[in-house]
């Protein structure tokens, strides 16, 4: 199982502590339970009822492994501050050079209750308060929509925290406390590999009796529903789990040593930010963080109305006659277009909506240094000298042929020629009919976009943008 795992990863990173330090026991020696010397002292003086509980381990060359029921530790002293009255086990491993030593428990009881302890506003935006839960959910719907964060995951350097202002570099605290901070806050549409679609289920925090903690893990049914205790810790800004794991996605699952001690980066009653180390093997160390939304934010939640209304020039209307002089500058003409590489060049447009800015937005997808070089020195010509003429410069090779227009459908028949394009790439033109996809009547500042493939499941056309010289 994961927490057995997660246990084992943690007691092995301990005896290698362990293994390194210098004590009086040799090197494989078990000790027997009564050779651990360890203290459970309630702090009778600071809380009458007992809550205020303080651990001491006093064994030398060994570490303890606390687990006191609403978190864990590995601290040589701590303290314990139980919010609620009642029965708590405080249960103690210690780990030694010659193994695990389990140690019989201990259970104190805290007679009153001292809600001061649970009364932080953290804590009352992650549960809603004494008596009350709050209900969260990953930022991502079963139709991939996110609806406070651009995504339900954003990446974090190992130094990044609390972030004090608001999100990352807002211009309010950067959330900054080493040497290793920086971001990336993927927009989920156009990074659908961060994690499948999906309903993840939901995690609920609850001060009802105590600080407890729910999970409804739907899209990982292995882990199915899980129930234990947490720990907010409002200094620190950490949240640890006991017996449960944070939603999260399968493709991460195995990257993460443990998926109860949290990292929080940010916390309101509408949005919740927690962070889980990478290891350095799964494409280096990072704080994976978690972005979720209250059940309160979810039904609240109206959706923008705001419709965004088709590129301008899409599916251009030509007047007879036009678009042929558009293309070769009248009769007895000619007119020289070129790749528009210094501006945007290519686009995805989707239901006549362009996405790409320039050549940048799509190198991640097509346009690469190949397409740089062929645009730096290439263009193509229409003419109206003696027919009608294309003509194609490109790796100082000029090949001609003819072309027609089909007016009723702004197509462009290329008859013994295609456009620019790099030899062998997915996106060259391999179609000699190619269509004015998206054009203005400011054509020559504005150029022209020429699609060469289309979608029709996805209405999707693939464009090329040509500018005259």
């Amino acid at each position: 199982m994961k927490n057995i795992k997660t246990i084992s990863a943690l007691l092995l990173a301990l005896l290698f502590i362990v293994s390194c330090q210098k004590d009086e026991y040799s090197m494989g020696e078990t000790l027997s339970p009564s050779e651990i010397d360890f203290e459970v002292i309630q702090d009778y003086d600071t809380d009458a009822g007992g809550n205020t509980v303080i651990l001491k381990f006093n064994t030398p060359g060994a570490t303890p492994v606390w687990n006191y029921g609403t978190g864990k530790s590995t601290r040589a002293v701590d303290t314990v501050q139980y919010a609620f009255q009642g029965d708590y086990t405080i249960n103690l491993q210690a780990i030694t050079r010659g193994g695990v030593v389990d140690l019989d428990p201990v259970t104190v009881e805290v007679t009153d209750d001292n809600l001061n302890y649970v009364s932080d506003p953290l804590w009352e935006a992650l549960t809603g308060g004494v008596g009350e839960s709050r209900t969260w959910y990953l930022d991502l719907d079963e139709e991939g929509n996110s609806k406070y964060f651009l995504g339900p995951l954003y990446f974090y350097g190992t130094d990044n925290g609390w972030l004090a202002g608001g999100e990352a570099w807002d211009g309010g605290d950067t959330g900054c406390y080493g040497e290793d901070c920086w971001t990336w806050a993927p927009e989920y549409s156009s990074n659908t590999w961060l994690m499948p679609t999906g309903d993840y289920g939901s995690i609920t925090f609850d001060l009802q009796g105590g600080p407890n903690v729910s999970a409804n893990h739907l899209m990982l049914p292995e882990l199915g529903e899980q129930n234990g205790t947490f720990f907010l810790d409002r200094n620190e800004h950490t949240l640890s789990l006991n017996d449960v794991e944070i939603l999260h996605s399968a493709n991460n699952d195995d990257c993460v040593n443990d998926w109860t001690e949290t990292r929080i980066l940010s916390l309101t009653e509408d949005a919740m930010q927690l962070g889980v180390f990478r290891r350095a093997d799964c494409d280096g160390e990072a704080l994976l963080t978690y972005n979720f939304i209250s059940e309160d934010y979810v039904e609240d939640y109206v959706p923008e109305t705001e419709e965004a209304g088709v590129d301008e020039g899409f599916e251009p209307e030509f007047e007879e006659g036009e678009l042929l002089e558009m293309l070769t500058g009248g009769k007895a003409s000619g007119r020289v277009w070129e790749l528009d590489a210094e501006g945007n060049p290519v686009d995805w447009l989707a239901s006549g909506i362009g996405w790409t800015e320039n050549a940048d937005s799509s190198r991640d997808w097509g346009w690469n240094a190949d397409w740089d070089a062929v645009a730096a020195d290439s263009w193509i010509r229409f003419d109206q000298w003696n027919g009608l003429n294309y003509t194609r410069y490109q790796n100082g090779e000029e090949t001609t042929g003819t072309f027609s227009i089909d007016e009723e459908t702004n197509e462009i028949t290329l008859e013994e020629n295609t456009l620019i394009g790099v030899e062998g790439n997915w996106m060259a033109p391999t179609t000699n009919t190619i269509k004015v996809v998206k054009a203005t009547e400011n054509y020559l500042d504005d150029g022209i976009w020429f699609g060469t493939n289309y979608n029709e499941e996805t209405d999707e056309w693939l464009v090329f943008h040509y500018k005259p010289i």
